[in-house]
């Protein structure tokens, strides 16, 4: 007799859409999402030999046409299959979005299976097409016990990002995906996630039931006067991200703005750098930092203003007040 091969884990894959399921040629009439999650799935038959998949199609948009209620519906999917005995879970879509549909999936995210995000660069038709092996080497890490009680993942071009620190940083480069100061969580190699650095994660947020609030974010340039800021405020903005010069700043010529949307809507102070905190107690001059927190901004610490919108967005959505909202930000401020 002979020992019974090992049973696989069971990972669930659904495309959302994006460069990795599209179809046609630059030169013609260009390129269009049109495979399903089948078709993708098959350009990675090494896969089978790591889990045993199933695969479901969500939607075929474009990552720039994805909406709150597509993340949403993806988070539910993903909570159903884990239920229905997933070990892993993976998320095919588009890079234009990418970090922030991973991010405020991870903000969300209350299952201990891995929960991973990936992507491509360079469509099925296109020479070079890395989507076969971001979609094998994701499928390795939702497969594996190193990656449990991480949150959301990212794994794109052989290396693993926490959700919190993904940033694309390239609009065409194949190594578009960084994950700043602090870096990645791991690489995968031959076939097996290294999982060397860890984060921090604030516990999960609840799914908003309540209809989509609006959250604007408004970066300062130079000379700026705080039109954009009245005018959001005039639309009836339910929420505001200031995406400030350097470590939180805004022109003097804009504080009256800024006084009038914090009278009354949350409003939060973001670095447009997207690298580096929202400073304290540094500079104290006029539009400053430590004056704009005076004044009852909100600091976004080290998140980024896409991030600050999308925190800023389940808090509003889940009806916290200001007071809360802020201790909300306390935590999730501190944490890269």
């Amino acid at each position: 007799m002979t020992d019974a091969a090992p049973q696989l884990p069971r990972v669930s894959i659904a495309s959302l859409g994006g460069t990795i399921t599209m179809a046609g040629t630059t030169d013609s009439a260009g390129l269009v999402p049109t495979l399903d999650a089948t078709d993708i799935l098959a350009s990675a038959p090494a896969a089978r030999e790591v889990a045993d998949l199933r695969a479901s199609t969500l939607s075929r948009k474009p990552g720039a046409s994805l909406r709150f209620e597509d993340v949403l519906g993806a988070l539910a999917w993903a909570q159903a299959q884990v239920a229905d005995g997933a070990d892993g879970i993976v998320l095919l879509q588009g890079t234009d979005t990418l970090e922030e549909v991973s991010y405020l999936l991870d903000l969300l995210w209350d299952r201990p299976q891995p929960l991973v995000v990936t992507g491509a660069m360079r469509a099925p038709s296109q020479l070079g097409a890395d989507g076969p092996a971001n979609l094998l080497a994701a499928i390795v890490v939702a497969a594996s016990p190193e990656a449990r009680d991480r949150g959301a993942l990212v794994v794109i071009n052989d290396v693993v990002h926490a959700a919190a620190r993904v940033r694309k940083v390239d609009s065409i480069a194949m190594q578009a995906f960084h994950s700043g100061p602090f870096g990645p969580l791991g690489r995968i190699a031959e076939n097996r996630a290294v999982l060397a650095n860890h984060r921090s994660r604030p516990a999960p947020l609840p799914a908003p039931t309540a209809p989509e609030p609006n959250i604007d974010l408004v970066e300062m340039t130079l000379g700026d006067s705080g039109r954009l800021l009245r005018s959001a405020v005039d639309r009836g903005s339910d929420g505001l991200v200031i995406a400030g010069f350097g470590a939180g700043h805004v022109p003097v010529e804009a504080l009256d703005a800024v006084a009038t949307a914090v009278s009354s809507i949350p409003v939060v102070l973001a670095s447009r750098t997207g690298a580096g905190p929202v400073l304290e107690r540094t500079y104290a001059f006029a539009g400053s930092e430590l004056d704009l927190l005076q004044r009852g901004l909100i600091s976004a610490g080290w998140l980024d203003p896409r991030q600050a919108r999308l925190l800023l967005w389940v808090a509003v959505a889940n009806g916290m007040p200001r007071s809360e909202i802020a201790a909300l930000f306390e935590q999730h401020a501190r944490l890269p």
